[in-house]
């Protein structure tokens, strides 16, 4: 028998104890921006919201326990969180970033905190060899995005951790693509894992947040205090959402995944010329790698419900994105219906187009967020796109 509560079980229990005064079993939101002291410099837990409210707490037990991490620390959004991760660095110090990376990460990076000393390197972090050549003196952090957005490049976070621990060196993982029921990346060696909870912690398409989680209790002093003095932290009313969300994330992401798997090995076999990225392909180049780090609670493999395909022009995209009906165009991801968005002109068009194309980022890419719609709805809806 485990000795402690599984996931599915933590994610609807961890924070979310039934409210001491009241005995309500769904916690109350706390919209207090003050509270009461008892006298002078002496609270009762809190002072202000901007420095912790109630229901935040709750939220930061609740997606550290789903993470198997001590320290959760919430913001406002995925790219405060980031932002914040990359604060706690001083001029001078070099960071190592995955090269196929979002797009609001390149742009935070070059065109804000470079300015300000920080030395980013973007470095394709599926070689390993490459990695670790990369690291220098000066280097403090390695920042990899597994699956990356939106080609679904896979980074091997077990082995990057063991070359960072040898070079003394922080390594954070952007784990938003599996959410924490499908991969935990401090179980595998991440010191540090960011979330924009924005999208599968959401789940909902209805609020922004992000969320920094690690073992380290000095980082997360530091976290704490920089998201203290900042002060980019999500409101009472976000921290409740996702409180209520994440008690539904297992049965989410797992339809999710289970959809997007139907559709690609459809795809692969009726309209192979699309090209579908997808990690549970046999066709990816890192599939062995999927199996390996991307596991459900239960320990079996897990995808993920992100598929990109190549649609071979712009024009061929732009048509294919006109047909849809299921698929609503717009960014983010990971909600419960299915998004689906050209990442070239929209989530990456902060990174310069030499760039994109040297990394295999064309006009011509599509990327599904699969929902937990019927499966066979979401399946005609592409195929009629493409026939149409």
């Amino acid at each position: 028998m485990s000795s402690s509560p599984r996931f599915e079980t933590r994610a609807i229990h961890a924070g979310n104890d039934p409210d001491k005064e009241t005995g309500a079993v769904s916690p109350p939101i706390h919209l207090a921006s003050t509270f009461e002291q008892r006298t002078v410099g002496e609270n009762q837990g809190f002072d202000y919201s901007r420095a912790g409210n109630p229901t935040r707490k709750r939220l930061e037990e609740n997606i550290s326990s789903l993470e198997n991490g001590r320290f959760g620390i919430a913001f406002s959004s995925g790219m405060a969180a980031t932002t914040a991760l990359f604060q706690t660095l001083d001029a001078g110090d070099h960071v190592i970033i995955g090269h196929n990376v979002y797009g609001g990460t390149y742009r935070v990076s070059m065109q804000v905190l470079s300015k300000h000393g920080i030395e980013f390197e973007f470095v394709d972090t599926r070689d390993l060899d490459i990695l670790s050549k990369s690291i220098k003196s000066n280097t403090r952090l390695v920042f990899v995005e597994t699956p990356t957005n939106p080609l679904l490049e896979l980074s091997d976070i077990e082995a990057i951790s063991q070359i960072c621990k040898l070079k003394e060196v922080s390594l954070a993982v952007d784990n938003t693509f599996m959410s924490p029921y499908a991969q935990n990346p401090l179980s595998l060696g991440s010191d540090i894992v960011m979330h924009s909870a924005t999208k599968f912690i959401g789940g909902h398409s209805d609020l922004l947040a992000g969320i920094l989680i690690t073992n380290n209790t000095r980082l997360a002093e530091r976290l704490y205090f920089i998201q203290k003095s900042v002060g980019a932290v999500p409101s009472p009313f976000d921290c409740w959402l996702m409180l209520r969300s994440t008690k539904t994330i297992a049965v989410r992401v797992q339809k999710q995944s289970d959809n997007a798997f139907e559709i690609a090995k459809r795809l692969i076999d009726e309209i192979p010329d699309c090209q579908p990225i997808y990690p549970g392909l046999k066709t990816h180049p890192q599939h062995e790698l999927a199996i390996k780090q991307q596991k459900s609670p239960s320990g079996q493999p897990i995808f993920g419900s992100i598929l990109s395909l190549r649609l071979g022009s712009l024009k061929k995209r732009d048509k294919f994105l006109s047909r849809l009906k299921v698929f609503t165009l717009a960014e983010s991801l990971g909600g419960v219906e299915s998004l689906v968005c050209a990442p070239y002109d929209m989530t990456h068009v902060a990174v310069p187009s030499d760039t994109k194309n040297s990394m295999g980022l064309t006009s011509d890419l599509v990327r599904l967020s699969v929902g937990i719609e019927n499966v066979e709805d979401i399946y005609e809806d592409i195929i009629r796109a493409f026939k149409d």
